[in-house]
């Protein structure tokens, strides 16, 4: 738990906390991807109010989780995917370096699609064209990570405060049903949909490349968290930031599915199972100044989470086996999928609610390492996880497994 003195003057609180804060940020981002925006308002459009539950389950797991990857960076100056390496037998970290990349193709989908999309909502630009752009404006977000972390932190924390100030207006203009969003809040499906929607957004929430990743951005500050009092502390404050930017990041998420919920479901508009649709319906709906509030974050939201992927995907690379390749050909790798799709034109909503179960099925495989390695004193020494911590974490893991298990079930029965 976070203390604060009460009797330190703000301004002083502000001074010492600014320089732990940043990592969870980075991370968060990709808890508001474009997946995330296909999943929560085809969820809101289709479904009303009925997977409420999902997206505040699958934040409060993505705040442990995420809390318990950035404890591995910070307490041993290791990431994640290092530690497997060096942990685990060879077969297996290679392994799980093969799913990780082939996981991060499917982020890749997500984060230049939602681009593309936006620069089209925006500009009327070709899908194509505007993957392109995508993918270039994450090589700028990375220059700026060569020049400096606190840097490039400062610049996704402040694309994330866009997309939580665009949906906080778009929210507050389109109103909601306290009621029906109480009844969301009691675990219930309506059908196989409901169900891959509910996988969608877990794989839109809890996301496995940023299992690795936050580990990597954590261990930066290792060095400043040596001895036993200093890194409690730094603990203490690495939990603060976890809580609250993955706090906004769930705002983000219920705001997406609310407003969608509120203005859409039931609605005789069609077209709103897709995201041009939903631009479409919040401009008729509401107005201009709404469609183009979502048009905008989703261009924040896409070219954020491209630039964070594309480093996540380094990490992976490097830890699990020793090794790099130039930014310019890992991205021509993994972006392939996504332009396949751009170019084909295949239906993007689809594409980005399908890339999201698929990152659902690569949650365990980052997950069940994290949790075996934050249990063993000999990595963590006194802050080896509580009994308790790594209960809720397994339970958490099940969680997803048997969703996954029962959701394939349910597609080839």
């Amino acid at each position: 738990m976070v203390v604060l003195d009460l009797a330190v003057p703000l301004k002083n609180r502000v001074v010492r906390l600014a320089p732990w804060f940043g990592p969870a940020f980075v991370a968060a981002i990709a808890y508001a991807d474009p997946g995330n925006f296909a999943t929560n308002f085809t969820a809101g459009a289709t479904s009303g109010y009925l997977l409420v539950w999902v997206i505040v389950a699958a934040n409060l797991m993505a705040m442990l989780i995420q809390s318990l990857s950035a404890k591995l960076g910070l307490v041993t100056g290791r990431d994640l995917p290092e530690l497997c390496r060096e942990h685990l037998p060879r077969p297996v970290a290679r392994g799980l370096w093969v799913q990780a990349e082939l996981v991060a193709m499917a982020t890749d989908l997500a984060e230049i699609v939602g681009g593309a999309l936006a620069l089209y909502l925006l500009f009327g630009m070709p899908l194509p064209l505007g993957g392109l752009i995508t993918c270039v404006a994450a090589f700028a977000l990375l220059e700026l990570h060569r020049r400096g972390v606190r840097r490039f932190e400062t610049v996704i924390g402040a694309m994330l405060g866009v997309i939580l100030l665009g949906f906080l207006y778009t929210g507050l203009r389109s109103g909601g049903d306290p009621a029906a969003f109480a009844a969301g809040l009691v675990p219930s499906f309506a059908g196989t949909d409901s169900l891959l929607l509910a996988t969608g957004i877990l794989g839109a929430t809890v996301m496995p490349h940023v299992i690795y990743l936050h580990s990597a951005l954590t261990k930066s500050r290792a060095a400043t968290a040596a001895d036993p009092a200093a890194r409690r502390q730094a603990l203490r404050y690495q939990r603060a930031d976890t809580l609250v930017a993955l706090g906004a990041a769930g705002l983000i998420n219920l705001a997406m599915l609310v407003v969608a919920a509120q203005l859409f479901f039931g609605s005789p508009i069609g077209g709103t199972d897709t995201l041009e649709g939903i631009h479409a319906g919040l401009g008729s709906v509401l107005d201009g100044h709404a469609a183009l509030a979502f048009a905008i974050a989703l261009l924040a939201s896409g070219l954020a989470s491209s630039g964070v992927g594309t480093y996540a995907g380094q990490v992976v690379m490097q830890g699990f086996i020793g090794r790099s390749i130039p930014l310019l050909l890992r991205r021509l790798v993994t972006m392939a999928p996504a332009m396949a799709v751009l170019l084909i034109g295949a239906d993007p909503t689809t594409a980005l609610v399908w890339s999201q179960v698929v990152l659902s099925f690569g949650v365990p495989f980052a997950l069940v390492p994290l949790i075996w390695l934050t249990r063993r004193r000999d990595v963590l020494g006194d802050q080896v996880n509580h009994p308790v911590t790594t209960a809720t974490a397994a339970a958490a893991a099940a969680l997803i497994i048997v969703l996954n298990g029962f959701l394939l079930v349910r597609m080839l029965g």
